[in-house]
This record gives structure tokens, sequence and C-alpha cells, in this order.
């Protein structure tokens, strides 16, 4: 079991979610850009998933192909391993953030270069990657549209699928024609924020990164255990580009991505776009499979990162967070981070699923406070294409938030001592018969104050939305004596 501290995903240093929220929700300009683009999503897969009729079984299917391949995760990983090896790739297993930054750096450092460019993934944002290259003194070139504002305006990312969603378009020029030019070509003269002018000036400044990088490091969107093949799915072509053109490809890789055959990579393939994009399918789905002589890279590395996988999957509730596509339909429906944006959440992972997700992977502990990010309305579950029960998960994890900070403390919970004491009381007759006695004296005195709708003390806050009822004058088991006893 690795050290939470070593496993990455949460931002060091960020406030717990309610102080970012309560800054979050002040900052109109954000909310107006939450809105406006979740809202457009939202009702762009609403569009396209209804035009499937069989929707519904797709969304079982997928479900029942994760569920199988949780349960025999190891056999699948093992069975991928040896594909690709036998392809011409080599497979690294990193138990942590830090095991396969060093992994990557190592790999990078074996080609002699300096530079790298990405395709964008989420996991290699959970692990800190490029911070930790620039340590080494590697530079990483994001080529994603996206990714590349973020990384342009030292910010982080805040959305799955659109991770500068919290930036407007005047933004992007300013930062455009401010930053580009310290990391390659810059900005042509005059830009505007014309989303045309944007593109063309993102695709100048990486033309130039794509054509002369001799090593790539991308995510996965999944991978084919039974032949190897490794699958990137993304809607502007820098995955074509860097999946192809460098001479060394390195992939990391969640081992929760891992798929049995082909014929289930069908299933996804036809959600996630649906679900993520609004799409019918992605414009550009590559797959590889190890290395081909005289075509794509020569050098392939598949790292497979664990960074708590594996401790999720030993909680049989919490682990159907694994079973995650990453598509984001989950946000986009989310009255909480349509309020808030990703930023809130302090982790890579933001929304109702990092909410679940996040948690498991750093410890309950070191996240307590992300499974109260949510209102438990079930708008998540209802969209989620493999019928991640969110709201359950979110349940779940409050409890182990409340008896991790319990454990911390060495105390027992008000709730704990309260059961402890109704479980002595239910259980010695003489007890509880003292108690209900005590009990009917106590609200006759309350009901002759006047305060019986409202309890005393501590207690007030129960009370203080609902009406509190009068015990009654005579117990049953009082009753009962007078009036049946005899008749045994």
């Amino acid at each position: 079991m690795s050290n939470p501290g070593d496993r990455g995903v949460v931002w060091l240093g960020s406030p717990s979610f309610p102080d970012a929220a309560r800054s979050a929700l002040g900052d109109t300009q954000l909310r107006a850009n939450l809105k406006r683009a979740t809202a457009t999503i939202r009702d762009k897969r609403l569009a396209v998933a209804s035009e499937v009729d069989d929707w519904e079984a797709l969304r079982e299917s997928a479900a029942a192909v994760k569920k199988r391949t949780a349960r025999h995760l190891g056999g699948y990983l093992v069975q991928l391993e040896e594909a690709v090896s036998a392809a011409g790739g080599t497979v690294h297993w990193a138990a942590d953030a830090a095991e396969a930054n060093r992994i990557v750096t190592e790999l990078v450092r074996l080609t002699g270069e300096s530079e790298v460019v990405k395709v964008k993934s989420m996991v290699t944002q959970e692990i800190g990657l490029n911070e930790h290259l620039a340590e080494a003194g590697i530079t990483a070139y994001e080529t994603d549209l996206a990714e590349l504002i973020v990384q342009l305006g030292d910010d982080r990312p805040s959305h799955i699928l659109v991770p500068a969603i919290h930036r407007n378009r005047t933004e992007i020029r300013d930062l455009f024609a401010s930053e580009m030019g310290h990391w390659g070509r810059p900005a042509p003269e005059g830009l505007t924020d014309d989303p045309a002018e944007l593109a063309e000036a993102a695709r100048l400044h990486l033309r130039q990164k794509f054509l002369t990088a001799r090593v790539a490091v991308s995510g996965a969107n999944f991978a084919v255990a039974d032949t190897g093949t490794v699958v990137v799915v993304e809607s502007e072509g820098n995955g074509r580009m860097c999946l192809t053109l460098p001479e060394t490809l390195i992939t990391v890789m969640g081992i929760e991505k891992v798929v049995p055959t082909w014929s289930d990579l069908e299933i996804f393939l036809q959600l996630l776009p649906r679900s993520s994009t609004g799409e019918r399918m992605n414009p550009y789905t590559s797959t590889w499979t190890g290395t081909t002589d005289g075509d794509g890279p020569t050098q392939f590395h598949l790292v497979l990162l664990d960074n708590g996988r594996t401790d999720t999957l030993a909680d049989t509730v919490g682990r159907q967070a694994l079973a995650c596509i990453r598509c984001s339909a989950c946000l986009n429906v989310c009255p909480v981070f349509e309020r808030t944006g990703g930023h809130a959440y302090g982790s890579v992972y933001p929304g109702p699923i990092g909410a679940v997700l996040t948690p498991q992977l750093v410890g309950v502990e070191n996240a307590a406070t992300l499974p109260f990010a949510s209102t438990l309305c079930g708008a998540c579950y209802d969209v989620c294409p493999v019928k991640i029960d969110i709201p359950e998960l979110l349940v779940h994890l409050r409890s182990e938030a409340v008896e991790s900070k319990r454990r911390a403390a060495r105390l027992p919970t008000a709730e704990a001592v309260a059961m402890k004491a109704a479980a002595t009381l239910l259980d010695s007759p003489r007890l509880l018969a003292a108690a209900q006695k005590a009990a009917a004296l106590g609200g006759r005195a309350l009901a002759r104050r006047g305060r019986i709708g409202r309890l005393p003390g501590p207690l007030h806050g129960w009370s203080g939305t609902r009406d509190t009822p009068a015990p009654p004058a005579e117990t049953f088991r009082t009753w009962w004596r007078k009036n049946r006893e005899g008749d045994r």
C-alpha cells in the first residue's frame, strides 16, 4: 500500500470545499461562464442520447463490463502486459505518483531530449507529472487547446472535458497575446477573440512543437486486454500528431482503464462521445498496438498506475467509482458544480465523480469535505453512462469521513455515544421502563410550560424545524399490565 502523501490528486494548499465554494460563489463572471457552457453541453448530450433506441441497454452493458473487469482486474492486467510486450512495447508498473514520475522522467532522459509534447491526460495531472519533469529540466508542452490555455495561464483545470471552462473568449485572447511568446511561437498581432482566430493562433503555435518533438506523453481512455491495443479519443487532432510523429511514446494509464475485448470497447465508444461532447462519435479515435516498423513511434512504453486504485477496489461499495470513463456528464448536470466550478474541489477530479473518487484515492481523511459537496439530487446517476450510483457513494463516504474524524480525535462521536446509550437502554427492561416513565413526566412538565414544541439545550437544533410530540401519559407496558396481563 502506497503512502497517500505520494499519490498527488489533491492540490496542496487548496482550501476546504466549503471555503473554496464560498469564494467561487462571489465570482459572477465564473458563474456566468459555467452556466452557459454546461447548459450547452447538457442540451447536446440529451439530444444525441435520445436518438439511440437501446441507450439504456448500452448503459446496462457498460456497467456489467466494468463490474466483471473489476472482479478480475489482476488477470486482465497481466493479459494486457503480455499482449503489449508481444507487440513490441514495454510495460512498467507504478504503485504511486512518485514511482510513475520517476519512471517517465528516466525514460525521457534515456532519449537525451529535454522537451515532450503531451496529449490531454488527467492521470498525468493526478500525479503532477509536468511539475516533476520541470524539476528534472524537462519541459512538457500541452497540445490540447483547453490544456494549452490552462498552461499559458499558470492555471488549473476546472472540468474533466473542458479544462478551461472557467475562461471566456476575451480572457483567452488576452492570455494568448501576453503568454504564447514565452512558450514558443507568439500570437499574431491584432489577435481578436473570434473563435476561429484563437484556434488558428493555437494551431500555428503548436505545429512547431509537433514537427520538432521526439518524445510524446499520453494518457489513455481505454486499453484492450486481449490485443494490447491502447485507445485515445479526442476532438482536435492534436492527439493524432502526438501519437504518430515522435520517435518515443510514453503512455501513463490508470489500471482501471482496461477492458477485456474489442467487443467490450465498442460499447464504450458509443457511450463516451454522446455523454461527453454531445457527438455521435469522436472526431479522432486513435488506436495502436505496440510498435510497427516504419509506422509511428519506434519505442512504446506503457506505465500502469495504481495510485490508490487497489485500495479503492477493496471497498465493495466504493469501487463503483473506478468504472468512470471520464465523460463529465455528471459535472454538467450538477447544480453544485455549475455554481462553484471545478477549482473549489481542490482536486484534479472535480464535480460529483471527484467528490467520490478523490477521497478514495488519497484517503477520505485527506479530502473529508468532498463527499458533502452535493445536494444528493441524483441527477449525476441519471446521466452516468456506466450507471455509477454516485449518491450511494456520497452517503457511504460521508459515513467514512465521520468515522475517520472520530478515529483521528480518538473520541466517540455524539452519534456513537447516543447509539451506545440506546443499545444499553433497549437491552434492559428495567432501564427502559424507568426511561419511559421519566420521559412521560418530563413531557407533561414541558407541556405545562408551553415548551413541548421546542426542546431545551442542544436538542433544540432538532426541534427547531419539526414538531416534538408530547410523550404519552401512559406507556404501552403500563397499559398492558393494567388491562391485558391477566388474560395470559
